[in-house]
C-alpha cells in the first residue's frame, strides 16, 4: 500500500522540476512512511511513497522492466500475483523480485492496456511506456483505491492517489466546480469523475485511460461492469454453501502479508462475517481484532463485537471513544481534500488509529451492505415500488403528488404517521424517488439553500443526473437490483470506500475488502433479489450460511449503524460552533447560501422543531473546506 504521484508531459518531453515533484509526493507521506523514491527523465517524472507489506526486501517502486522502458508506480494489492507470475512465466517472463507490482509490469509487456483483466486486488497505478510514448492509468473494479488527475493548460499532466498532490502543484488550478458543489450538498460527498475543482478529475472505478504524447487527448473507457442477470438457477440451500466456499475464497487471498494482519470488528454482520472466516482459516493462529465502543449507548455495539471476540478467542483490543469526540472536526478537511459530509468518518478515524498501534494490515466487512442487500432503505424502496406498481405513473403523479403538498411534514411524528415523504416518492420515478431518499439535502432544500448566483451558475444542472447517468448503463429493471447498482456506482465508492482509505492510509493503515473481492461481487449479482431480501430482513442469504458460524443476536438484531450524535452537538456543546460556521464570514464571502436560510436551518435545529443535523454537518464541513484547503480564497467559475 502506498502513495503514487507524478506529472507527464502530453505534447513535448520537458523534463518535471524535482523539487515540485518532490512536494507533490511528500504530500503523501502518510501514505507511506516506509520509504520515498523519485524517479525522472524528459517527459516523466514519478513520484511513490511506500508501506512496506509484501516483498518488503526488493518490492521498491518506481518499478521497471529490464531495459527500463517500463516504469510503474502503483498503489494497492493483486492479490493473484502468484498465480499471474506463474502463468507470465510460462510465456517466457523471469521476475526480479517477489513483489505483486513487478507482475503488473510483466503483463503490461504480454497483454498491454488489457493486462488490467488479470489483476484480482484493490489498486490505481501509473505506468509510462517510453517506447510507446504513453502513459497508462487504471483504477480498481470497485474503486477502493483512488487516483485524481489534472490536465494543466501548458500540456503537463498530473496525477495523483489523493488531491492534495495533484494541489501541490502550484499549476494547479483552484477554481470550484458549481456542479460538484450541488453533487455535494445532495449526496454529501463529490461524486465520479468530478471533484471540487474544475481543473481535476477522478479516474472512475472499472476505468481506464492511454495517454500519448503528441496525440489527441484521451477519454478514459470502462473496462469492467457488474451485471446483475439475477438467472442463476442455484438452490437456496447450494448457495450458502457456495457463499461460504466463496467467502473463505476472498478471505484468504488477502491474508497475504509480511506484517502484522488483523480486523476491524464492529459487531455487525459484515464484519463478524469476516473474522469468523479468518479464524476458520488460521487454525490454532487468533485473529487481532479491534473495536470501537461509545460511551453513548445508542452508538454503541461493543457487547456484540465482544460476542465474536469470545466465540473465536481472538486478540480484542477495544477502545471508548467519548461522545463528545469532536476535535476531529477541522482535521477532516485536510484529510479529504474536498468537502466530504459523512460524519462517520470520526469513528472510522479513530478506529484505524486503535488497529495501527497492533497491525498493519486490516480486513474489512465494507461493501456486504451494498452487495447482500442490507441497507434498511432498499427494504423501503421495494415497498413503495410495489405501491408504484399498482398504479401508472400518469395517474401516480398527480394523485401522490398533491397529497405530498398538503400533508404536513411531521419529522416529531412516529414514521407511520410520516406520510409526506412517502407521498412525494411515489409521485416520482424509481430513480428519481431513490435518489431522493438517500440526498442529505433534497431538492425543495438546497432551493431555499443556495443563492440566486449559485442557481446561475448550475444553469439547470441536477445531482439527480449522476443516477440517471448510472441507471442508463444498469442493464435491469429488477427494483432492488437497480438501486444495488446505483449504490455501488456511487455510494459506494464516493462515500465508503473514500471515508475508509482516507481514515485508514493517515494512520499508514492498509485496509482490505474482501466482501468487494469483483468475483463474488459477480457471483452475488446472477442471484435472484429474494435471496437478499425477503419481506422485511435483509442479507437473507448471508445470515443463512452465517448461521453455524455466529450468534443469533449478531446475525438478526436491529441494523445500527457507525454514528455519532450530532443533533446532540448541534444542541450542546457544538452550538456555538457551528453556528460560527454557518453564519461566518467564509461561507458569507463565496455568495452562494442565503443566509435567512442558514438561520433557518441553525434556529429549528436549536429548537428542537426539526432535526437538520445532517445539512448542519455539510455545511459545517464545507466551511472547513473553504478556510483551510482554500484559505478562504474562493476563485469561482
Amino acid at each position: 500500500m502506498c502513495g503514487i504521484t507524478g506529472l507527464f508531459d502530453t505534447r513535448e518531453q520537458r523534463t518535471p522540476e524535482r523539487e515540485r515533484l518532490h512536494r507533490m509526493n511528500e504530500s503523501q507521506h502518510h501514505r507511506g512512511p516506509d520509504e520515498g523514491e523519485l524517479y525522472i527523465e524528459p517527459g516523466l517524472g514519478l513520484g511513490h511513497r511506500r508501506l512496506s507489506v509484501i516483498d518488503i526486501a526488493t518490492g521498491q517502486q518506481p518499478i521497471f522492466n529490464d531495459d527500463r522502458s517500463v516504469a510503474l508506480v502503483f498503489n494497492g494489492e493483486i492479490y493473484n500475483y502468484q498465480e499471474l507470475m506463474a502463468e507470465l512465466r510460462g510465456h517466457g517472463h523471469t521476475f526480479r523480485t517477489k513483489s505483486d507490482s513487478e507482475t503488473i509490469v510483466r503483463a503490461w509487456e504480454q497483454w498491454g492496456e488489457d493486462c488490467v483483466f488479470k489483476l484480482r486486488g484493490m489498486f490505481a497505478f501509473a505506468l509510462h511506456d517510453r517506447r510507446r510514448g504513453s502513459l497508462f492509468m487504471a483504477r480498481d473494479r470497485l474503486g477502493v483505491k483512488p487516483m485524481h488527475y489534472a490536465l494543466l493548460n501548458d500540456g503537463w499532466l498530473l496525477f495523483g492517489s489523493e488531491l492534495k498532490s495533484v494541489l501541490a502543484h502550484r499549476g494547479m488550478d483552484r477554481t470550484l466546480e458549481p456542479q460538484a458543489i450541488e453533487e455535494y450538498f445532495s449526496l454529501g460527498y463529490v461524486a465520479e469523475p468530478r471533484t471540487i475543482f474544475k481543473a481535476a478529475r477522478k479516474l472512475e472505478p472499472g476505468h481506464r485511460v492511454l495517454w500519448k504524447r503528441g496525440e489527441a487527448l484521451p477519454t478514459p473507457q470502462p473496462y469492467w461492469d457488474v451485471r446483475f442477470t439475477l438467472d442463476n438457477p442455484i438452490s437456496f440451500e447450494d448457495a450458502q454453501a457456495e457463499l461460504h466456499e466463496r467467502l473463505k475464497e476472498a478471505v484468504k487471498l488477502r491474508l497475504k502479508a509480511e506484517v502484522p494482519l488483523g480486523a476491524f470488528l464492529s459487531g455487525g454482520v459484515d464484519s463478524s462475517a469476516v473474522v469468523a472466516v479468518m479464524a476458520e482459516l488460521q487454525g490454532s493462529e487468533a485473529v487481532n481484532t479491534c473495536s470501537m465502543g461509545f460511551d453513548d449507548p445508542r452508538f454503541n455495539e461493543v457487547e456484540f463485537a465482544q460476542m465474536v471476540a469470545e466465540r473465536y478467542r481472538t486478540n480484542h483490543r477495544v477502545q471508548t471513544v467519548a461522545s463528545d469526540d469532536f476535535e476531529l472536526i477541522d482535521r477532516l478537511a485536510q484529510l479529504y481534500d474536498e468537502p466530504y459530509a459523512d460524519s462517520s468518518a470520526i469513528p472510522t478515524y479513530r478506529v484505524s488509529e486503535l488497529a495501527r498501534k497492533h497491525v498493519t494490515v486490516a480486513l474489512s466487512g465494507d461493501g456486504g451492505d451494498e452487495s447482500f442487500g442490507g441497507y434498511r432503505r432498499y427494504r423501503l424502496h421495494l415497498m413503495e415500488e410495489k405501491l408504484r406498481a399498482a398504479l401508472p405513473y400518469g395517474l401516480r403523479k398527480p394523485l401522490f403528488g398533491a397529497l405530498g403538498k398538503v400533508y404536513p411534514k411531521l419529522d416529531w411524528a412516529p414514521r407511520f404517521l410520516r406520510g409526506k415523504t412517502t407521498f412525494q416518492a411515489l409521485a416520482r420515478h424509481s430513480v428519481e424517488a431513490y435518489f431522493d431518499t438517500v440526498s442529505l439535502l433534497r431538492a425543495p432544500m438546497r432551493e431555499q439553500l443556495f443563492s440566486s448566483r449559485l442557481k446561475s451558475e448550475l444553469a439547470g444542472y441536477n445531482a439527480l443526473e449522476v443516477f440517471r447517468r448510472h441507471a442508463a448503463h444498469a442493464g435491469t429493471e429488477d427494483p432492488l437490483a437497480l438501486i444495488q447498482y446505483l449504490d455501488t456506482k456511487t455510494y459506494l465508492v464516493g462515500d465508503i470506500n473514500t471515508k475508509v482509505d482516507r481514515a485508514s492510509m493517515a494512520h499508514s493503515l492498509e485496509v482490505r475488502e474482501p466482501l468487494m473481492d469483483h468475483p463474488l461481487v459477480e457471483w452475488l449479482a446472477t442471484l435472484p433479489s429474494h435471496y437478499k431480501i425477503r419481506g422485511s430482513e435483509g442479507k437473507v442469504l448471508l445470515k443463512k450460511a452465517l448461521e453455524p458460524m455466529l450468534p443469533h443476536d449478531v446475525l438478526y438484531r436491529p441494523k445500527m449503524g457507525f454514528a455519532v450524535p450530532l443533533a446532540r452537538w448541534f444542541r450542546g456543546p457544538l452550538k456555538e460552533r457551528v453556528r460560527e460556521a454557518v453564519l461566518g464570514e467564509h461561507l458569507a464571502e463565496t455568495g452562494w447560501f442565503e443566509r435567512r436560510y442558514l438561520e433557518h436551518l441553525l434556529d429549528a435545529h436549536g429548537n428542537g422543531s426539526r432535526d437538520y443535523s445532517a445539512p448542519l454537518w455539510s455545511l459545517m464541513m464545507f466551511e472547513s473546506f473553504v478556510r483551510q484547503q482554500l484559505h478562504g480564497q474562493i476563485v469561482h467559475c
